[in-house]
Parts: C-alpha cells; sequence; structure tokens
C-alpha cells in the first residue's frame, strides 16, 4: 500500500484534509524508517473507525510508530504493557473510594485515550483481552452499570510477536474479527537498516519525538473532512459483488476451516473506499479491492491443520483465490 498523489479528488476541506494525512509519512519518517505501507494501514483504521493488530518481531518500531503517529496527528496516545498479571480495571479504569467525601468515584483506564497501545495483547489472559471488546466494538466502557464514552478518534494499535508462543494466549477468532486490519512489520532492508543505525551514530532519540523533528501535520478535524469524503466515494455494484465473490470463495476453500465473515466483507468494502479516496479517487476499482484483500482478511481466515504443516499460509490463500475470482470490467 502506497497512496499516489492527490489528482483526481473534490477541492476544499477534503482535498486539504488529504493532503494533510498523506504528509504525515514524512512526518512519521523522521522517527520511524521504511514503514510506509503500516502508516497508511493506520491511517486506513482511523478513517475506517477500526482497529489494528501488528505483528512483527521484537524491535521493528512497532511501539515508534504509533507514538509518531500520535505526535503528527496531535493525538493523545497511552501504552498498555499486557502481561499475565493484568487486570480488566487495569485497561478500563474501576471506582475509586474517596475517603474525604465517602463516596465512589470513577477513575478512568489508558483506554480513555485517542490511540492505545496494546502492546504484546496475547500475553495476558482472555479476560483481560475481553476488556477491549466493549471499548472496540461500541466506543464506551461500562463500570458498574454505568457507560462511559470514548474519545473520539479511538484506534486499537495491538501489538504481537510472531515468535515465542510459550506462555501466550492466543486471541481467539471473535476477538481477531474486531480488527479492521493486521499488518505485519517486516524486518527493514539493509539500506533501511544502515539508515537507522546512522540516525542513531548522530544522537536519533526514540524517546524524544520532538527533538526529531516531528510536528503536528493533521488533527482531529482533518480526519472529520476525511470521514466524510470517505462515506462519498462511489461504489458500484459490480464492486460489491467482487467483495462478496472474494469473501465467499474464502469459505469454500479447501485450505481453510473457517472462511470470511459478512463482517469482514463489510471491512474489506470500507478500507477499499478509504485506500480510494486517500489515492485521490471518488470511486473504488478492484485494485483497490486487491491492494487492502491481505491486511484486511489475513486475521481473518483460518487454516486446516494439513495446510499448514504444508507450508501453506494465510496469504497464499487469499492471493491464490484473488488468481481466481472473476474481476469485474
Amino acid at each position: 500500500m502506497d497512496p499516489t498523489t492527490d489528482n483526481a479528488g473534490p477541492s476544499g476541506d477534503a482535498g486539504s484534509a488529504r493532503a494533510s494525512l498523506e504528509a504525515l509519512r514524512a512526518e512519521i519518517a523522521k522517527a520511524v524508517v521504511g514503514q510506509d505501507p503500516a502508516v497508511t494501514g493506520l491511517v486506513v483504521a482511523l478513517l475506517c473507525r477500526g482497529h489494528v493488530l501488528l505483528e512483527g518481531v521484537p524491535g521493528v518500531a512497532k511501539t515508534l510508530l504509533v507514538r509518531a503517529l500520535a505526535a503528527a496527528l496531535e493525538l493523545d496516545t497511552k501504552r498498555v504493557q499486557f502481561t499475565p498479571d493484568l487486570m480488566p480495571s487495569d485497561v478500563t479504569g474501576s471506582l475509586v473510594y474517596d475517603a474525604r467525601t465517602a463516596e465512589f468515584s470513577f477513575q478512568p483506564g489508558p483506554v480513555f485515550t485517542n490511540l492505545l497501545l496494546a502492546d504484546e495483547i496475547n500475553r495476558t489472559p482472555p479476560k483481560t483481552q475481553s476488556s477491549l471488546l466493549e471499548a472496540m466494538e461500541e466506543r464506551q466502557v461500562t463500570v458498574d452499570g454505568t457507560p462511559r464514552a470514548l474519545p473520539d478518534p479511538f484506534l486499537v494499535a495491538a501489538t504481537q510477536n510472531p515468535v515465542e508462543y510459550e506462555g501466550t494466549y492466543p486471541l481467539p477468532e471473535a476477538q481477531l474479527d474486531r480488527f479492521l486490519l493486521k499488518l505485519t512489520i517486516p524486518l527493514p532492508s539493509r539500506q533501511d537498516e544502515i539508515g537507522v543505525l546512522t540516525r542513531h551514530a548522530d544522537g536519533f532519540n526514540p524517546r524524544d519525538l520532538h527533538a526529531a523533528g516531528i510536528r503536528p501535520v493533521a488533527g482531529p478535524a482533518d480526519l472529520e473532512a476525511a470521514r466524510a469524503a470517505v462515506a462519498k466515494t462511489t461504489v458500484s455494484p459490480e464492486i460489491t459483488a467482487y467483495v462478496v465473490d472474494i469473501c465467499r470463495a474464502t469459505r469454500e476453500s479447501p485450505s481453510l476451516t473457517l472462511g470470511v465473515s459478512p463482517r469482514g466483507a463489510t471491512a474489506l468494502l470500507a478500507t477499499a473506499r478509504a485506500w480510494a479516496w486517500l489515492t485521490g479517487r471518488d470511486y473504488v476499482t478492484p485494485d483497490d479491492v486487491k491492494a487492502l484483500a491481505l491486511p484486511t482478511l489475513r486475521h481473518r481466515v483460518q487454516l486446516r491443520p494439513e495446510a499448514e504443516m504444508e507450508g501453506v499460509t494465510a496469504d497464499s490463500v487469499i492471493n491464490a483465490i484473488l488468481t481466481h475470482v472473476p474481476v469485474p470490467r
């Protein structure tokens, strides 16, 4: 994923918002090298009011990426390190007794933020993992029977490592389905890694983004204007049918025990729509659907054990389906 320049979209607030969001790549690149696709994925999730699962080995700047995005968008961000002893109230907040007033008052947890980094989410038990479900789906937290709205925008960026599964609690399919995108954060290329080391040799401090020169280039108003423009992006009946055919093909694949649900189909349509708008168009093409198919669908399918033993991956199955499903003309 790599948006092109704005060349066909509407002018005014929407065009200004697109330009501001495209400027995020250059701003975040001051701190994070070579992760443009992940930056774009996070922006797509913000436009769709969705959440992101980031997967990559330790040390590929997953945390730094989210912090840099928050700084460039002038959004509040908090980080929770998920551990086996973390309790749900450590995430959502709890009622605390105030001896001075003899009353209980609510102390908000770290979930009350714009960008929540849930670090190593698969290292905490299902009870604590599930504490995020209401927040992700309903945009609120209920404590002692009282619902409390979360700020807008609100995005959960959860990380997990593709290695070291000992002592982890794999996310169940129902929870994985709540994530709009699953983005894989690869190891940098040789040239990018040289760039990372050169920056550190020159005094770059990843804990001080202000010193790195990251400044706000967009904000909540830009996101609102962008979301309104995305909602007006045209989707033809042929594109809708194409999305449905792709998702239905996953349910019939002999390599899968679980295919994409209707929620996954609506997610693919939404992300393709946001991608089309980011690339400067007010209509969706089959290429937009293909561009977002892997990150939107890879975590919504489940491989058969025998297929997994043969080296088949979710990405390879989806790529094969994209090859065989007829493309609308």
